[in-house]
């Protein structure tokens, strides 16, 4: 590695130590220093520090009084809104740890993962897309308890009145009962005790996946996501942090915004500027009333805006910076979007078994375009030979990112035989493999040129060509099947299964894909499925995804 003191440009020096705290140490923090500072602007409300730390103790304490022990797992099946906040941090002061469910989950999809984490409440809102998942996975699952947040109830007074009259079926229908109950309901103030909870507390199982088998689940303890989230907030060159308003399009159940934007605020107290999902019309509109500093995103988001007729009208000049990262950014987008609004963007990147962020290009002064940028103070990158990784790559040939430092999990949830393809020591420290093939610049700056993972990152998210396969697999007319990522203009990368069929069906490719996407998640549908006599196979006939990429792509 690279980096020294001469060349390392962020404005923290690289060999900083930070503090390994609990995340409830660190917002009791915020909160002391000033309890009406404002933490998440919503649709017009403005929720202070003080009052989210009010409702995360009164969702603990009523964890506590519904027989919630130390360890056992609370799922958040949430979008972003401000109950998120109030129960993330609230089941983790009650000692619980919290599991972040994708709202664009399916039936079967959330159901998998509730049952592989063990989690015994679920938090959700009453939006029938996501109610009504979550109740059938309630009627089908080992999870107990059901908590539904009205959406109507976070709004300003004129606007909740209004969308309670008005919007009735944008308002699930929701059966409460025993296992099914309001959050309100939840919240106690008895004021019980919170047990005793230490940096070294797991505090989050945060979902990933491999290049084959199902998801797993990556152990986060405070002590990673707090030094990740302080090593994030090292990075910004500016004065008084507690003046910065960050654009909150990213969904919060993801890890970038899970620490880059939630807990990095929460630590510098900062402010979140809200919505519920990712609208351009809406984001602009944000940016320019509240006037937001800073803005992390993924390169679709950036695309999305450069598409919209409102961009030209809109004052961005509040935006000191925009952080790029989930996936690469392509060059056009990069430059169209800094010569249309005059806001220096720059990428980043990271993992979810990182806590978030790896490393990130400075927010001022020089960076590389097309790069990644320099590792957060703390953080120590190796490079990996591509065939042995035992051994390190030769000097000055691109190798397999390794990276050590205080942001990395502890292992995979109830996977410990996959931690010794994921870790490797060296000088008696250990290092994460990315399974992503980098080079390093003479400044220190990193560029990724490669993937050795199969996983298609599609608009940030990961998806698993094992996971779509099992799906189409199911399919009667289907023999065999791979799946690969193609690029798009607007996504990334976007997954494209390539299918043989039994004897004699006759199915078309429309149709396959139709029913294959009616059976998954949003971000892992297909954007065609395409009929061929043959896939290609290995010698010993395993179909052959590297083979086919080649001919593809």
């Amino acid at each position: 590695m690279n980096v020294n003191s001469a060349n390392y440009h962020h404005p923290t020096p690289w060999d900083t130590t930070f503090e390994p705290v609990t995340l409830a140490t660190m917002l009791e923090r915020t909160v002391t220093h000033d309890p009406d500072a404002p933490f998440l602007h919503f649709m017009g409300r403005t929720f202070s520090y003080g009052a989210i730390h009010s409702e995360a103790m009164k969702f603990a304490s009523g964890l506590i009084e519904m027989g919630v022990k130390p360890g056992e797992r609370v799922g958040l099946f949430l979008p972003n809104v401000p109950i998120y906040a109030s129960a993330y941090y609230g089941a983790m002061m009650a000692g619980a740890v919290v599991v972040n469910f994708s709202p664009l989950y399916s039936v079967e999809e959330l159901s998998w993962q509730v049952a592989d984490s063990g989690t015994r409440v679920l938090v959700s809102v009453d939006v029938p897309e996501l109610y009504d998942t979550a109740s059938q996975v309630l009627a089908s699952s080992e999870l107990e308890t059901l908590v539904v947040g009205s959406l109507g109830s976070m709004l300003p007074l004129g606007k909740s009145v209004a969308f309670n009259l008005f919007k009735r079926s944008q308002i699930a229908k929701v059966t409460w009962g025993e296992n099914i109950v309001r959050w309100s309901d939840v919240l106690s103030d008895a004021g019980v005790d919170l047990p005793a909870i230490t940096p070294d507390t797991l505090a989050l199982l945060q979902y990933t996946g491999g290049t084959t088998g199902r998801p797993k689940g990556a152990m986060l303890g405070h002590s990673q996501l707090a030094q990740n989230a302080q090593q994030v907030a090292a990075i910004n060159p500016w004065e008084n942090p507690r003046a910065e308003i960050f654009m909150g399009a990213l969904p919060f159940f993801h890890v970038f915004a899970n620490t880059s934007l939630l807990n990095h605020a929460m630590v510098s107290g900062g402010s979140i500027a809200m919505v519920p999902r990712f609208e351009a019309k809406q984001v602009l509109e944000t940016i320019e009333k509240l006037g937001c500093t800073g803005f992390p995103g993924v390169p679709t988001m950036f695309q999305a805006l450069l598409d919209h007729p409102d961009l030209a009208k809109t004052d961005l000049s509040s935006l000191k910076v925009c952080i790029s990262g989930g996936a690469p950014m392509p060059a056009q987008v990069h430059d169209r979007f800094e010569e249309a609004t005059g806001v220096r963007l720059v990428e980043g990147y990271g993992l979810t078994e990182s806590s978030g962020v790896v490393s990130a290009n400075p927010y001022a002064g020089t960076r590389k375009k097309g790069t990644i940028g320099q590792p957060v103070a703390g953080t120590e990158i190796i490079f990996l030979d591509k065939e042995d990784p035992t051994k390190l790559a030769p000097e000055g040939e691109p190798g397999e990112l390794a990276f050590h430092g205080p942001q990395m999990m502890r292992g995979y949830w109830q996977r410990p035989e996959t931690d010794a393809d994921v870790f490797v020591t060296r000088d008696g420290k250990r290092y994460l493999r990315t399974g992503d093939v980098a080079i390093e610049d003479e400044d220190g700056f990193l560029s990724i040129v490669d993937r050795i993972k199969d996983m298609i990152s599609v608009a940030g998210f990961k998806v698993f060509p094992s996971v779509v396969e099992d799906s189409i697999r199911k399919h009667e007319a289907v023999k065999e099947v791979l799946v690969i990522g193609v690029p798009d203009d607007y996504k990334g990368e976007v997954p494209r299964a390539f299918v043989v069929l039994e004897e004699g069906a006759d199915a078309s490719g429309d149709e396959i894909k139709n029913w294959l996407n009616d059976h998954i998640g949003k971000h892992e549908r297909v954007d065609q499925v395409v009929i061929r006599e043959d896939l290609p196979k290995t010698i010993i006939g395993k179909l052959d995804r590297k083979a086919l990429r080649a001919e593809v792509l």
